[in-house]
């Protein structure tokens, strides 16, 4: 049996993961709640090549119907995506090309070949570049390799400008459209697999936030609990965190840069996630470290009413801003708003989740899509009360032909954070 150079490397990258996932590592110093934590990573069902190759038939079925010659896409979720390839982005272009018809290309810098190599799956048409060569000519060959001199070619949304715009001075012949009715299409309605693979890492995250709130204490910073928390996500098999914010910070949505360590009778903002075969999770909770005020009570319950109206909403067919109307409508019956005044909510209700924490399509008023099967989102219409505190209880849910099912429980009361 021959084995060529590209099995070798593939062999020795299995090998390689293989090693360090069988390497869990320990924490003597940590919490006893996080040390008693174990990997919850057995029985995962991973994307295979097969999902993969079906993703980007279903890409070039779109591609037929919007009149898309090929698609370009360089690193990043959308690359993982249809290729299974990970890789960071740097100013050097590596990127995957998706005709229509014909077989798919890469351009690779040449010195990183060995390591493309090492991860693609699908295809073997590898374009490389020397450091005075141009990525942006290898680009052109695919294209004109497969008969493509004239025409739209899509340019996926996360492409930086430079790349388009290096691609678009090499052939000024062909016009360059947006990829969204292709790549995000695809990616806006998950399959069983992905909604299991959200399930787990919502499932982690949950754990890790049980253990991380009993490393609570007065005079812990901010940073001491994220440590903690991504400890615990170490602890449970996967990459991930948890961010807290403490007392009057918690009214900025995403925190504020102050100093300020916890104190008894504040509010405690937490907002965190984990990533499983890519795909994330994100959940917010939040506590009073010790007996909670009246107002704080009442704020609490004012905002797990909204979360309960959105979700009660959400279901096949609605669209996307009528379930941020719904939970938004809760605060304006009580004086607060309207729209995204404060005292009330002064963001969207929520957003798409996948690989990306933050997905296309959002709960946002103006968003008429109806919502599918398998649409996933993140519920946290937050309530924040300017210079006293902020309220976030998220969590994220997909749609059924049923209804709307949550990932994770949302918190019962302000005293029960786990459901």
């Amino acid at each position: 049996m021959s084995f060529n150079r590209r099995d070798f490397l593939k062999v020795s990258a299995a090998s390689a993961v293989s090693a360090a996932v069988s390497c869990i590592p320990k924490y003597p110093d940590l919490n006893p709640s996080i040390q008693k934590l174990k990997p919850m990573t057995d029985g995962i069902i991973p994307i295979l090549k097969e999902d993969r190759l079906a993703r980007i038939e279903e890409a070039r079925q779109l591609m037929r119907k919007n009149q898309i010659a090929a698609m370009y896409i360089e690193a990043g979720t959308s690359l993982f995506y249809f290729t299974g390839v990970k890789w960071w982005q740097s100013e050097r272009m590596f990127a995957v090309v998706i005709p229509q018809k014909g077989e798919i290309a890469y351009v690779c810098p040449k010195f990183e070949e060995d390591r493309a190599y090492e991860q693609i799956q699908i295809g073997d048409d590898i374009r490389t570049w020397e450091e005075d060569e141009s990525p942006y000519k290898r680009v052109v060959q695919i294209l004109n390799d497969r008969g493509i001199r004239t025409g739209h070619i899509g340019i996926e949304e996360q492409t930086r400008f430079f790349l388009f715009d290096g691609i678009r001075k090499e052939a000024p012949q062909l016009t360059y459209v947006s990829a969204d009715p292709v790549a995000m299409e695809c990616r806006l309605i998950k399959s069983p697999k992905e909604i299991s693979l959200m399930q787990r890492a919502s499932d982690i995250t949950i754990e890790a936030y049980k253990a991380t709130l009993k490393t609570l204490r007065a005079g812990m910073t901010k940073e001491e609990f994220s440590a903690n928390s991504k400890a615990a996500h170490r602890a449970l098999g996967v990459e991930g965190g948890i961010w807290a914010n403490f007392g009057e910070s918690t009214a900025f949505p995403h925190g504020s840069i102050k100093k300020r360590k916890l104190r008894e009778g504040d509010i405690v903002l937490m907002d965190g996630g984990c990533s499983v075969d890519g795909y994330k999770s994100d959940i917010s909770r939040t506590i009073v470290f010790g007996e909670p005020t009246q107002r704080q009570q009442e704020m609490w319950d004012l905002a797990q009413r909204a979360k309960a109206a959105s979700f009660a909403k959400a279901g096949v067919g609605v669209p996307c801003e009528d379930v941020d109307a719904a939970a938004r409508q809760v605060y304006i019956n009580v004086g607060f708003g309207p729209d995204y005044k404060v005292p009330g909510c002064p963001h969207r209700t929520g957003h798409g989740i996948g690989l990306d924490g933050h997905e296309c399509i959002h709960l946002v008023r103006g968003n008429k899509r109806p919502m599918e099967v398998g649409m996933c989102f993140s519920n946290e219409p937050m309530i924040v009360l300017p210079e006293e505190f902020g309220i976030r209880l998220e969590d994220c849910f997909y749609i059924t032909e049923e209804g709307s099912k949550y990932f994770t429980g949302p918190s019962p009361a302000i005293d029960q954070q786990f459901a």
